[in-house]
C-alpha cells in the first residue's frame, strides 16, 4: 500500500477548520436585510399611528385640546323689535353689561365675592360659590344696570371681565303688555307676541371663546358675532291701545271690577287696534307680577256672554226668514216653561216686536226665536260667528270657548242658548262677532300682526313697507240681514238698554249683556257677582271700529248697559277722533244728549235670575204642550190675515193717562189684558220757570205732531214715520232752551 505524502496530509487537515470557520459566521447580506425589515416595520407603525392621531382622530383630539384650553360661552342675538302699526317701537333691544371671571386669575377670590356681592346685593358666599365653581370661566351676572358695571369696574378686579350682552327693553311699560309678552333671562319669549313669534325675533347666537394656557392662564379671547332677529309690526295703534287702558282702568276703578278687556277691530279687515287687559304688569319686571297679572283674558277667558249672545240668535232668525224686525211676539207678561222650568223676564212684557226684544233685552222672547230655529240650525250659525274654536289671533292660550254640537243638547239647551247662557265665549270671539255685522254679515278673522321686516340698524320701519292682508273671510249672514241688524243695534243703543254707549256727532249700535259668573267655592253660579259686557260698533252706516268691552264682578251697578256701555262709549268717542272720522250726526243735537243724561238704572235692567242649566250644564227636560214650542220652519209663511192681526194687536194707539218720563221712551201697551203700567219715576229736568213745556204728541201722525207742535210753539225731531210711540221730554215737561221735543213714530 502506497504511503501517504505527510505534506498532503497536512493541507488536507488545515482546509477543514477554515471550512468549518466560514460556515459559522452569518452572512451580512441578511443581518442588513433584517435590520431594514425590522427598520421599516417601526417607521410603519409609527407612521400608523401618526396617520391615526393626525387624520383618523384627528377632529377628537382637537374637541379634547380645545376642550382644556378654550371655554365657549353663548353670547345673545340682538333680538327683533316689535313695532306698532305707525313704526313705534314698543319692544326693543338695549346693550348692556355683563361680568365673568377666570376664576384662576383672581389672586383672592372671597375679597373678590364680597366686594362684587355688595355691588350687585347678593350673598357674598353664592357669589364666591359661583367663582370657585369652574377655574376657567364662570358667569358672576347677567345684564346688569350701567351704575352696578360702573361700581364693579371701579374696583378694577384681576379676572373680572365684562361682555357686552342684549337685553330686553321695553319703553312703553305695562302699555299692551300682555300683548307683547315678555323674555326670560336667555332672551327666551314666554309670553305675547315675544312668545308667538320667539323663533324670528330671536336670531342666531354668538359665541366667545376665552383660550388658557396649561396652567389655565388666560391667554385671551375671540367673539363670533351674532346675527340678529326679524322685526314683527303689529296692527295695533299705540295712541288706540293708550286710550282703551286708560279708559279700562277708570271704570275699574269706578266699579271696583275684578278685572276687564277691551278689544278695538277694524271690521273690514279684522285688524285688531287695541287690545287692553287688566290687571296688567310691566314686563321689564316681570318677576315680580301675579300670575293673574301676565294672563291675556281677552283671549284665555271665557265667560257666559248673556244677553250680547242674543245678536246671534236674532241674526239666525231673521237669515232663516222666521222672523222680521218688526214681527210681534208675545211675551206672555215675562215669563215661560221649557220643559218644565220657568224663565222669567227682568219685567213683565207683553207682546213685543223682534226689535223691542232686543231694546228691552227680553230673555223670553229670545227663546221664542231660539226654538223658531231649532238647535241644528241654532248651531249651524253659532260655528258660522267663530264660536266654539279659536280665530287664530296670534296669541298663546287661545281658548277655543264652550260650544257644545247640537248632538250634545239637550231639550232645555235651546232656549238656554238663546239668550246667551250654557257658552263660553271669549272677548275676541265677542268682538269678532260684532264686526260680522258691521262688515256686511261678513266674517274676518281677527289679526295682530301686519308683517315682518327684515333687520337692520334703523328703528323705523317706515323704510320699508308691510302689506296687511286679511285672513280668510266667509259670508255669515246676508247684507240684508246685516242692514237690519245694525238698525235694531242702534235702536238698542237709542231707546234701550244701551242708552250710555250714545256718541256726541256719531251714531252707534251695540247690545249689552248681563251674566252670572260661577262661584269657585260653590261651583254654582253666584248670586253677586256678574260678567257686564258690551259688544258695539259706530258709525252705524259704515262702521269704522267695532268694540268689545267685559268687566267682571263690577260692585253696584253690575249691568252691561250700567258700567259696560258708558266704558264703550268713551272708548268709541276718542277713537273715532283720534280717527278723524266725519261726524255723521249732529254734535249738538240735545235729544241725543238728553237720552243718555236721563237714563236711569232701571232701563239697565236685563237677564234672568232664572236658569235652565244647572252649574253651566243642561238640565233634564220634560216634554211640555206649550204652544210655539215647536221650530218654525223657514219656508213657511205668514198667512196675511195673521199678519195683520198681530200687527193691529201690537200697534193700537193707547191714550197716556200718565205723563212719560224722559228717560222711559217705553213702547205704549194696548189697554187689558192687563200689562205692565210705565213707571213715573224718573230723571227730572229742572228749569228756571220761563221754558215752554212739551205737548202731549203720543197717538198723532206726523202731521198731527208738527200742526199740534206749531200751536205750542215748540220745534219737534222727527225718528221713524206711522204713528207717535214716544216723545222726550215727555208730555207737560219743561223744554230746555234751545233744545227740541224728538219724538218717535212706528207702523
Amino acid at each position: 500500500m502506497a504511503e501517504q505524502n505527510p505534506r498532503n496530509v497536512r493541507n488536507a487537515n488545515s482546509q477543514k477548520p477554515a471550512r468549518a470557520q466560514k460556515n459559522s459566521n452569518p452572512n451580512p447580506r441578511l443581518r442588513l436585510y433584517c435590520l431594514a425589515g425590522f427598520l421599516f416595520l417601526w417607521v410603519g407603525l409609527i407612521g400608523y399611528r401618526l396617520v391615526v392621531l393626525q387624520v383618523v382622530r384627528y377632529g377628537e383630539f382637537s374637541q379634547r385640546a380645545a376642550k382644556q384650553q378654550q371655554r365657549t360661552a353663548e353670547v345673545s342675538p340682538r333680538r327683533g323689535i316689535i313695532f306698532d302699526r305707525n313704526g313705534r317701537a314698543m319692544a326693543m333691544t338695549v346693550s348692556v353689561d355683563s361680568v365673568f371671571a377666570v376664576p384662576s386669575e383672581i389672586p383672592d377670590p372671597a375679597t373678590a365675592a364680597t366686594l362684587i356681592a355688595k355691588i350687585l346685593d347678593a350673598q357674598p358666599q353664592e357669589m364666591l360659590a359661583k367663582i370657585e365653581s369652574s377655574k376657567n370661566f364662570t358667569w358672576i351676572a347677567r345684564k346688569i344696570d350701567a351704575d352696578q358695571s360702573q361700581r364693579i369696574r371701579g374696583l378694577n378686579l384681576r379676572g373680572i371681565y365684562f361682555q357686552k350682552e342684549y337685553k330686553r327693553f321695553y319703553p312703553k311699560s305695562e302699555l299692551a303688555a300682555q300683548v307683547l309678552g315678555y323674555v326670560g333671562l336667555d332672551d327666551e319669549g314666554l309670553g305675547g307676541i315675544e312668545r308667538s313669534f320667539d323663533e324670528q325675533l330671536r336670531g342666531k347666537p354668538g359665541k366667545m371663546l376665552v383660550s388658557v394656557d396649561a396652567k389655565q392662564r388666560s391667554l385671551g379671547r375671540v367673539e363670533i358675532e351674532p346675527q340678529p332677529g326679524q322685526n314683527i309690526v303689529l296692527t295695533i295703534d299705540e295712541n288706540i291701545q293708550y286710550i282703551a287702558e286708560r279708559e279700562l282702568q277708570a271704570a275699574i276703578d269706578q266699579s271696583h271690577a275684578e278685572a276687564g278687556t277691551v278689544v278695538v277691530q277694524n271690521p273690514q279687515t279684522g285688524e285688531i287696534l287695541a287690545l287692553a287687559s287688566r290687571p296688567t304688569f310691566d314686563p321689564n319686571k316681570f318677576r315680580t307680577s301675579t300670575p293673574s297679572a301676565l294672563k291675556n283674558r281677552a283671549v284665555s277667558d271665557i265667560y257666559e256672554p248673556g244677553s250680547t249672545f242674543k245678536i246671534v240668535t236674532t241674526s239666525a232668525a231673521l237669515e232663516e226668514k222666521v222672523a222680521t224686525p218688526d214681527d210681534v211676539i208675545d211675551c206672555q207678561m215675562g215669563a215661560i216653561t221649557i220643559f218644565g222650568h220657568t224663565i222669567h223676564d227682568h219685567k213683565p212684557f207683553g207682546e213685543l216686536t223682534v226689535t223691542q226684544i232686543m231694546e228691552k233685552s227680553s230673555d223670553v222672547g229670545a227663546i221664542k226665536l231660539g226654538l223658531r230655529l231649532g238647535d241644528q240650525r241654532m248651531d249651524r250659525y253659532i260655528r258660522a260667528f267663530g264660536f266654539g274654536s279659536q280665530t287664530g289671533v296670534e296669541l298663546p292660550g287661545e281658548t277655543r270657548g264652550m260650544a257644545k254640537p247640537a248632538s250634545r243638547w239637550t231639550k232645555s239647551s235651546i232656549g238656554s242658548i238663546s239668550m246667551g247662557q250654557e257658552i263660553g265665549v271669549s272677548s275676541v270671539q265677542l268682538v269678532s262677532m260684532i264686526s260680522t255685522i258691521a262688515n256686511d254679515g261678513i266674517y274676518t278673522p281677527p289679526r295682530l300682526v301686519a308683517g315682518q321686516l327684515a333687520p337692520g340698524r334703523t328703528n323705523n320701519p317706515n323704510l320699508q313697507t308691510v302689506a296687511f292682508k286679511p285672513a280668510a273671510q266667509r259670508r255669515v249672514v246676508s247684507s240684508l240681514t246685516a242692514v237690519q241688524m245694525k238698525k235694531i243695534l242702534e235702536e238698542v243703543v237709542l231707546f234701550g238698554t244701551g242708552k250710555k254707549a250714545i256718541l256726541d256727532g256719531y251714531t252707534s249700535g251695540g247690545k249689552t249683556g248681563t251674566a252670572q259668573k260661577i262661584d269657585p267655592t260653590t261651583g254654582r253660579y253666584s248670586a253677586r257677582n256678574y260678567i257686564a259686557s258690551f259688544a258695539g260698533f259706530a258709525p252705524v252706516d259704515k262702521p269704522v271700529v267695532t268694540i268689545s268691552v267685559m268687566l267682571d264682578s263690577p260692585q253696584g251697578g253690575h249691568h252691561g248697559g250700567d258700567v259696560a256701555a258708558p266704558l264703550f262709549g268713551k272708548v268709541a268717542q276718542q277713537v273715532l277722533a283720534y280717527m278723524n272720522v266725519s261726524h255723521d250726526a249732529d254734535v249738538r243735537n240735545s235729544q241725543r244728549l238728553m237720552l243718555r243724561a236721563s237714563a236711569k238704572e232701571s232701563d239697565f235692567s236685563e237677564g234672568s235670575p232664572d236658569r235652565l242649566s244647572v252649574d253651566g250644564e243642561s238640565m233634564a227636560s220634560v216634554e211640555t204642550d206649550e204652544e210655539g214650542m215647536k221650530p218654525l220652519p223657514a219656508s213657511a209663511p205668514r198667512t196675511e190675515s195673521d199678519h195683520a192681526r198681530i200687527l193691529a194687536a201690537s200697534f193700537t194707539p193707547q191714550v197716556a193717562t200718565k205723563a212719560k218720563s224722559a228717560s222711559e221712551l217705553v213702547q205704549q201697551k194696548p189697554e187689558p189684558p192687563p200689562g205692565p203700567v210705565p213707571p213715573s219715576n224718573g230723571t227730572v229736568i229742572l228749569a228756571e220757570g220761563s221754558e215752554a213745556l212739551a205737548p202731549k204728541l203720543l197717538g198723532k201722525t206726523v202731521r198731527g205732531a208738527l200742526e199740534a207742535a206749531q200751536e205750542a210753539g215748540v220745534e219737534i225731531d222727527v225718528v221713524g214715520s206711522g204713528v207717535a210711540r214716544a216723545q222726550v221730554p215727555g208730555p207737560g215737561e219743561r223744554i230746555p232752551p234751545g233744545t227740541h221735543v224728538m219724538v218717535r213714530f212706528e207702523r
